[in-house]
């Protein structure tokens, strides 16, 4: 008689699902923050455009957030600001706050950026440990776990 053998089957990460409050102030025309999210295993990407400001601070935040809320550890939680046009201070405080919070349940936050600006701001606030920088999603995606 042959052994039985079971099989593991992975489950699937639950698919990305934002509020449709957050979809709707993304989706209103006029916004001027741009974003998209995606699921790559147990990493989400956040891809923005446009502004990110006082004026739509609250609704970065959000989006900040819900996506964080889904990624599954180890992660990573990428978040590509390439496309933005401007971040104001406050951008770079929702993501401070955020990977903290990431990294309390072991995810880390990976900040995508080529901007030299970018860079001067995240080592001015002292931020550099906390939101580390890669010049492209592939690389942080692709980098090992910093701590």
């Amino acid at each position: 008689m042959s052994p039985v053998i079971a099989a593991e089957t992975m489950s699937s990460p639950p698919p990305l699902t934002l509020s449709t409050r957050l979809v709707y102030q993304l989706g209103d025309p006029h916004s001027t923050l741009r974003a998209t999210t995606d699921r790559n295993g147990a990493a989400v990407l956040i891809n923005a455009g446009g502004e990110v400001d006082a004026c739509n601070e609250h609704t970065w935040r959000q989006l900040v957030s819900e996506a964080a809320s889904v990624v599954i550890a180890p992660g990573p939680f990428v978040v590509d600001v390439t496309g933005l046009d401007f971040m104001a201070c406050c951008a770079f405080a929702v993501l401070a706050e955020e990977a903290h919070r990431c990294r309390d349940r072991g995810i880390d936050l990976r900040l995508v950026s080529h901007e030299p600006i970018v860079a001067r701001i995240v080592d001015a606030c002292g931020l550099n440990r906390v939101l580390p920088i890669y010049p492209t999603a592939d690389a942080a995606l692709a980098s090992a776990a910093r701590w």
